[in-house]
């Protein structure tokens, strides 16, 4: 019988401390769910490897490292709300929710979002809200958020989805361009959102956040 605790365990000490990712909420978070729950169960094997998992319907859950770094990045803290867009089977939306204080989860795929419902559920996400509906319009009737964070690629991120994010929140996002991406975090002010190149990793374009293509003859 696979021993998932082991292999979790191994995740944090060989992907996610490596990364310079030490902070004790992320560490105990990320060593407390169970990764293999959240994944499809022909996957589950490959639950904790360095990769990309394969979700599905075009969407994948991002590698251990990324997320950890951009949760350090975020620094979620015990009294904020969050917004996940595009928690897939509702991995990300558990691991923060034993970080801040309620954590809205958005997927638009039926199928995915009520499969992550009942993982949130069986899991002990009791701080934790399911939202289907489309990725790009986020939660409004929910927010505003401290923290955003975006569990795929974008080109830009929608005006309805950063005037979700309270002053002085965080949002944390993967901006690919062609196959190069890089993870930014915006902070917003009063003037609007003001981006920081983090650390470069890669994801599917999320639908709803490609740049739209200009058109020439």
């Amino acid at each position: 019988m696979t021993d998932f605790a082991t292999r979790r365990r191994m995740m944090v000490d060989t992907q996610v401390r490596p990364s310079d990712v030490t902070k004790f909420p992320i560490i105990e978070a990320m060593l407390t769910v169970p990764r293999e729950a959240f994944v499809p169960d022909a996957l589950r094997d490959v639950a904790y490897a360095d990769a990309m998992i394969d979700l599905g319907e075009g969407r994948a859950m991002l590698e251990p490292r990324t997320l950890a770094k951009m949760l350090d990045a975020a620094a979620i803290g015990r009294d904020e709300m969050v917004l996940d867009v595009g928690s897939g089977l509702g991995y990300s939306a558990a691991v923060a929710a034993r970080m801040g204080e309620l954590v809205v989860a958005v997927e638009e795929v039926p199928d995915l979002a009520d499969e992550a419902q009942t993982l949130l559920m069986d899991h002990g996400a009791d701080n934790a809200v399911l939202h289907q509906g489309a990725l790009a319009e986020g939660a409004a009737e929910h927010g505003p958020y401290d923290v955003i964070l975006i569990q795929g690629g974008v080109e830009q991120v929608p005006d309805a989805l950063a005037a979700q994010l309270k002053e002085g929140g965080r949002i944390v996002a993967v901006f690919m361009e062609g196959a190069l991406g890089t993870v930014r975090i915006g902070r917003k002010s009063a003037t609007g959102l003001s981006w920081r190149q983090v650390f470069n990793a890669t994801a599917p374009v999320l639908p709803g956040f490609s740049r739209e293509r200009a058109f020439s003859l």
